[in-house]
């Protein structure tokens, strides 16, 4: 282990108001997983894998708890805004913390736009607005993308969901309990009244049975949506800086919203099966929604064909006010990403600036970094992906960081701890790097990329502030051969563009040894006790929060 230390210039960041209690902490993880991706999902997830997309969505829900324990550890003993970012620092120094930083900050910058892509979509879909306000292309190369229109609308509510954060942390969490409340009771009434309709339990046998694809399809589900429809529980450790008691409420906080989003999805998707016309599934599963799929939705579609045409109007409303609600989130976890990022010495101070307990500087770049993803991204599919992965890299490093730090600090105070850390640590990991894995070889050497622009910025922000991070290289040179690792993996793996080299189920065995070599090389390669114990005490405001 490194006994070199990083020496960091003397805390600049501005103090956060610690507001938010135990439901503002739990709706702020809820609200993020109940987004578009419960309108938009389980049809993906039916056509990748039949009826045995349920298994997706149970098994994305086990893998995501694993991790869910992870985060809850964490934040609950390191209540730091933008842990994402902080907890790899602590446990493998700056380097390391900037690419998880990285990673945790590309996933977050980029929701916010994509779920204004969606509510665009469904809107859009109404008939008077097709015709008289149109703002999707409909013919041509840019068929399915904003028009001129279509942007300018979408900049306004980046516009809106700025403004609300900069009103403060507390005012987003306190407006985003009502909205999760309405979030949350909009599904569980089309799950009811579609269920009380019509349900065919011979539709799980349609199609060429219960699992039409193998588990292929039921792997390859996983990154069409179900796992960004369940990712967002880390949301409430983001905001850890800003609850009034972190220790008592943030593990309960993301357990429950987990627990919440996972029994809520599995039932959409079940009921949504037997929803459908068997009629539309005689030949497989490529449009069970029949000849002309609506362009409205699965539910708003469902609705219409058992006469429900009340709660069709309601799920169009609901396609507004759900992708509106994580936007909002996610603007201000972004920002708070940008404030973690901002403490190190390598990137611009201003981002940890507050005034009067925000974080303006951090909102606004949150604000136009995501207002510029409408150039290359102008439409809801093409984001879905690149967040997947990149959501699986941020996830991947907090298990490392508790291994790592459960041996150079657990004499710290924990109000939480996982259960059987030496299993589900690892096994964590392993999860996060099958969700990599199954995003496809296209979309891992491209993030592979954008992880490695971004350790160039940090290295030009190093050298510039001679900061003498280059000394904690050691601690991070693992992260290469695990990022590339992947890519080739995926090009010799059987998703997303892969050469299909690697036979069934070996593939999956492969990318777990591989992961498990990482997980305990990385963790042997941890910061040293005092150099962590160095990089705790910058935090020490937030995390010694009852003292101050």
């Amino acid at each position: 282990m490194s006994t070199e230390k990083h020496q960091p210039p003397p805390v600049h960041a501005g103090r956060l108001r610690r507001s938010i209690g135990f439901y503002g902490l739990m709706t702020v993880s809820l609200g993020s997983i109940i987004g578009s991706g419960w309108l938009l999902g389980a049809l993906n997830a039916a056509e990748r894998a039949g009826p045995a997309s349920v298994l997706s969505w149970v098994l994305a829900a086990a893998m995501l708890s694993l991790l869910a324990l992870v985060y809850a550890e964490l934040g609950a003993t390191y209540p730091v805004a933008g842990g994402g970012a902080r907890f790899p620092h602590y446990s493998h120094g700056p380097v390391a913390g900037f690419i998880a930083g990285w990673a945790s900050w590309l996933q977050a910058v980029f929701i916010a736009p994509l779920e204004v892509l969606a509510a665009i979509t469904y809107v859009n879909s109404v008939g008077w607005v097709n015709r008289h306000f149109n703002m999707i292309y409909r013919v041509g190369e840019k068929a399915g993308l904003l028009n001129g229109t279509g942007l300018l609308v979408a900049l306004v509510l980046m516009a809106v969901f700025t403004a609300m954060n900069l009103v403060g942390a507390k005012f987003v969490s306190d407006s985003n309990v009502i909205v999760v409340i309405w979030k949350t009771a909009v599904p569980v009434l089309a799950v009811g009244v579609v269920a009380a309709l019509q349900f065919k339990p011979s539709n799980f046998q349609a199609g060429g049975g219960f699992m039409p694809f193998g588990f292929h399809g039921v792997f390859a589900a996983l990154s069409g949506g179900v796992v960004f429809g369940l990712q967002g529980f880390e949301q409430a450790v983001h905001l850890a800086g800003e609850a009034r008691d972190p220790r008592r409420d943030l593990s309960r906080a993301i357990l429950a919203a987990m627990a919440i989003g996972a029994v809520l999805y599995t039932s959409l998707q079940v009921v949504m099966i037997g929803g459908l016309d068997p009629a539309h599934l005689v030949t497989g599963w490529s449009r069970p929604l029949g000849a002309d799929p609506s362009d409205y939705g699965v539910w708003y579609t469902l609705a219409l064909a058992l006469g429900a045409g009340w709660l069709a109007k309601l799920l169009l409303l609901d396609a507004v006010i759900s992708p509106a609600g994580t936007g909002v989130v996610f603007v201000a976890t972004t920002a708070r990403l940008s404030y973690a990022l901002g403490e190190t010495p390598e990137m611009p101070a201003a981002l940890a600036a507050t005034r009067k307990g925000v974080p303006v500087v951090s909102i606004l770049t949150a604000a136009v970094v995501g207002s510029a993803a409408f150039g290359p991204f102008k439409s809801w599919n093409a984001l879905v992906s690149v967040v997947t992965a990149a959501t699986a890299i941020m996830y991947a490093f907090a298990p490392l960081a508790l291994a790592a730090l459960h041996e150079v600090e657990n004499d710290r105070q924990r109000s939480y701890r996982v259960p059987l850390p030496k299993l589900v640590l690892p096994a964590a990991f392993c999860s996060a790097n099958l969700i990599m894995y199954w995003g496809g070889f296209d979309t891992n050497w491209k993030l592979a990329l954008a992880m490695l622009i971004g350790l160039a910025l940090f290295a030009l922000g190093a050298w510039r502030g001679r900061t003498g991070a280059a000394r904690a290289i050691r601690n991070a040179v693992w992260v290469g051969p695990w990022l590339g690792g992947h890519v080739l993996i995926g090009w010799l793996g059987r998703y997303g563009g892969g050469r299909g080299l690697l036979p069934s189920w070996i593939d999956i065995g492969v990318v777990i040894v591989f992961a498990l070599a990482i997980f305990h090389w990385a963790t042997a390669l941890r910061s040293s006790k005092e150099t962590c114990a160095l990089e705790v005490a910058r935090d020490a405001r937030q995390i010694d929060y009852q003292a101050t």
